[in-house]
């Protein structure tokens, strides 16, 4: 069969799903399912909006059949929902936006359900906000179109929290608004001024132009500017100086200068540049305070690893769907196959095979048993059991290492540690120059010593200062993101330009994030039954054994298959074609009388790979290396890191004799590889590292995963980078998310940071040589107080052009 392409996502359409008599195919149900809802909502033009080029698997069909029926429970809408007259209101976080076609779509969403008043879809963060009435339809039924649209959605926590965060962002706006709206009428009333200059003007109409500036920039000043007087009068209080104490000083220089002249109708104002400047520093602020609040916002992503619905077992033995908001500890839960665990607890069920590769990186299943516990995040393989609840929220495990990446997260970067630092010291040294100044010139004659200290301190104002690296950083951010590097930080670009420790999780980074048969020892037709056998398990080694012989089943009779038993936790029988066949471990095999060779099961084992025994009567005995295959060029791209000067280490939750394995194969000392590391373990690792790292930042610690077992890790390095394929809890908590595929792009991104690197010191020099010349010449009585106000903004919008200008991240060759 030719290779048929989904009409939904236009991925490769397995063997097992083409269906000769239907006109569309499909790759999977959820593509089906979201194809059929466009087509009957009218909704087909999508289709024509996707942007060609994109990653197929972005458009894949997400739909999870979900009924979502705690959505409409009264402790979550208490906790989620907000009502203003009569209209209720809640913000989402939608899984499977990717483009301008998913905003076009889930914009259409009033026509698609009646009672929705508004859907507004912010893609950048993928959280939709949605106004409904709630008497003519439900949150659930909302959630449920969504779902069916290929959106699922999930609740965000904290709405508090991001009430207030919008709260400052719009009063930072407004302020940028109100200091932008009095500098354009400050500078109209300046060029008159400097006409009047040129032409002559009559005193009064001077007088009138000088006094209605002074009040406006005074406006300026004391409204959207007392932010950075504030933020002076609290460094001089707590003894702790930073960037805003040499800005207020340079900032009141200017206006009491101008203010003095204006009094005495003398001399010279410098109320257009005073203005300019609380405008320009605005917009430099709002812009480094947006990147820190989306790094937070994205943390209320962590909260999408556990499910938002438990079952909870009533008194009278019945089963009831409530949201986790309504649990309590000591409940009964139970948790059916392939669903995720809601809460910490204890299992009350006999057994429980469980899948922790979310919470441990482990790609191998677990199995545990009545007593032994079990975490939120975990997910069911086997069959439904129970569990009784032990913690929740904040108390469970994922809670615990949910707040250590926030406190992480929290912590300041060391460039802006640096610069506050160093704002003490300029403030102090201006001060002293300028008060030099206006003594030496006091005592020798030939310059107004008012008008030198005034210069000085106009012109050392470190306005450029300020915005020569929040610019440098916002530009290469841009070029990052253009070529699939979505950077949360200019502090984490900064640290990855110097080579240190990089510590590697191995599946998902190193190795692909699917379990695969790589190999199969035994008769085709041995495989063929397997394969055939395990088509009802959700097992993932059932799943790769399926998808290995996917092809073969459509060119070869299918295999008749009798009475399967499980064996828990040690494989199944079966009758096919009426021959016994068995299927599990080395182990099982050889307790039932079918013994593998011990120097076949340690060549699989030598590959880092599981081994998976079968035996047919007729067909005999065959062997199945299952594992993550190695990405590819994942050796050369490592060898390209080491020789940039990086310590390549392997931080892995997987045995670690599979993990040796990986690293032998990619050149790394046995040294290097550590395995059987839970999350916590990673953590301290990295912890570990990051206290013992010589002369920070030049040696930086930079943690790379994908799971959300390395979201805590992530957080704790100096730089965290989740790569293609994450999970969305590592992507909050990294600083740095690779969004293309292939180990390769951690080559580049290294590369451009260094670029980036560059510029910022280049824009620092331009800043400094600019304030070393200003305080030269004004020292030297050459610059007078109009001059150093009009150069003051000259040099801060040279920065900007230089960081704008610069290239950072460039397309490899």
């Amino acid at each position: 069969m030719n290779e048929v392409a989904c009409d939904h996502c236009g991925l490769p359409v397995p063997a097992g799903l083409y269906q000769e008599t239907q006109s569309e195919q499909f790759c999977c149900a959820a593509c089906q399912v979201v194809y059929e809802t466009l087509h009957a909502r009218g909704l087909d033009r999508y289709y024509d909006l996707v942007e060609d080029g994109g990653d197929p698997s972005l458009r894949r069909g997400q739909a999870t059949g979900r009924k979502f029926a705690e959505y409409d429970h009264e402790s979550f809408q208490e906790e989620q929902v907000r009502v203003e007259q009569g209209v209720a209101n809640i913000e989402f976080y939608l899984e499977g936006v990717h483009c301008a076609a998913c905003v076009w779509l889930v914009e259409k969403l009033p026509q698609v359900l009646a009672g929705v008043k508004e859907a507004r879809l912010d893609l950048g963060r993928r959280r939709v906000w949605l106004r409904w009435d709630p008497q003519q339809v439900s949150l659930s039924a909302i959630a449920i179109a969504l779902d069916r649209l290929g959106y699922p959605p999930y609740p965000l926590r904290g709405r508090e929290d991001r009430e207030q965060r919008r709260q400052e962002s719009r009063r930072a706006l407004i302020r940028i608004a109100f200091a932008g709206a009095i500098a354009g009428n400050v500078m109209a009333i300046a060029f008159a001024l400097y006409g009047g200059y040129l032409e002559g003007m009559e005193q009064g109409f001077l007088s009138m132009f000088r006094w209605t500036s002074l009040g406006l920039t005074a406006l300026a000043l004391l409204g959207p500017g007392r932010v950075f007087f504030r933020g002076a009068w609290a460094a001089l209080r707590t003894r702790t100086p930073h960037m805003d104490l040499p800005i207020a000083i340079g900032l009141m220089a200017g206006f009491f200068g101008g203010a003095w002249n204006t009094w005495r109708v003398g001399g010279e104002v410098y109320f257009e540049s005073i203005a300019i400047l609380v405008f320009l520093l605005l917009v430099g602020r709002f812009l480094q305070q947006r990147q820190q609040q989306r790094a937070f916002e994205s943390l209320e992503m962590l909260h999408a690893v556990t499910p938002s619905l438990a079952r909870r077992i009533t008194s009278d033995g019945s089963i009831e769907e409530v949201p986790l908001t309504a649990l309590a500890l000591g409940e009964v839960l139970e948790v059916r196959q392939a669903e995720t665990i809601p809460a910490d607890g204890v299992l009350v069920s006999a057994e429980a095979r469980l899948d922790l590769a979310v919470l441990s990186g482990e790609s191998r299943s677990v199995r545990i048993r009545e007593g032994d516990k079990l975490f939120a995040g975990a997910v069911n393989l086997g069959g439904t059991i129970r569990c009784k609840v032990e913690a929740l929220g904040k108390a469970s495990r994922v809670g615990r290492l949910m707040a250590l990446v926030e406190e992480h997260a929290r912590r300041p970067a060391e460039i802006v540690r640096i610069a506050d630092r160093m704002a003490g010291y300029f403030t102090v040294i201006v001060l002293l120059l300028a008060a030099a100044g206006a003594a030496f010139w006091t005592w020798h004659g030939g310059a107004d010593p008012i008008e030198v200290a005034v210069s000085l301190l106009i012109i050392a104002c470190p306005c450029a200062l300020g915005l020569a690296t929040p610019l440098a950083v916002v530009a290469a951010v841009g070029q990052a993101a253009r070529e699939g590097f979505l950077i949360q930080g200019g502090d984490a670009l900064e640290r990855l330009a110097h080579p240190g420790r990089l510590l590697l999780d191995k599946t998902g980074t190193l190795t692909e994030a699917r379990l695969q048969r790589l190999s199969w020892q035994g008769s085709a037709a041995l495989a063929r039954a397997v394969a055939v056998v395990e088509e009802e398990s959700t097992h993932p080694i059932a799943q790769a054994l399926r998808e290995a012989e996917s092809e073969a089943l459509t060119q070869h009779p299918r295999p008749q298959v009798k009475a399967v038993e499980l064996i828990a936790g040690m494989g199944l029988r079966a009758m096919v074609d009426g021959r016994p066949l068995l299927v599990g471990s080395p182990a099982f095999l050889a307790a039932e009388g079918h013994e593998l060779p011990e120097q076949d099961i340690a060549q699989v084992l030598g590959q880092g790979a599981s081994p998976i025994a079968a035996y047919w009567q007729g067909e005999g005995l065959g062997l199945a290396a299952m594992g993550d295959p190695m990405q590819a060029g994942a050796r050369a791209s490592l060898d390209a890191l080491r020789a940039q000067g990086w310590q390549l280490e392997i931080l892995s939750g997987d045995h670690p004799q599979v993990v040796q394995a990986v690293g032998t194969a990619l050149g790394l000392p046995a040294e290097a590889c550590q395995g059987s590391m839970s999350p916590e373990a990673k953590l301290a690792h990295v912890e570990q590292a990051v206290a013992v790292a010589p002369r920070k930042p030049l040696e930086p610690v930079v943690m790379v995963g994908d799971g959300w077992n390395d979201a805590a890790a992530l957080a704790a390095a100096d730089v965290g980078i989740a790569v293609h394929g994450s999970a969305e809890a590592s992507l909050a908590a990294a600083d740095i998310f690779v969004a293309r595929p292939g180990i390769a792009r951690l080559v580049h991104l290294t590369q451009g940071a260094r670029n980036t690197l560059r510029l910022i010191r280049r824009n620092l020099l331009v800043s400094l040589s600019y304030n070393a010349l200003g305080v030269g010449l004004a020292l030297s009585g050459l610059l007078n107080p109009l001059i150093a106000a009009v150069i003051m903004p000259v040099s801060s919008l040279t920065v900007v052009s230089l960081a704008w200008r610069g290239r950072s991240f460039t397309r490899p060759v």
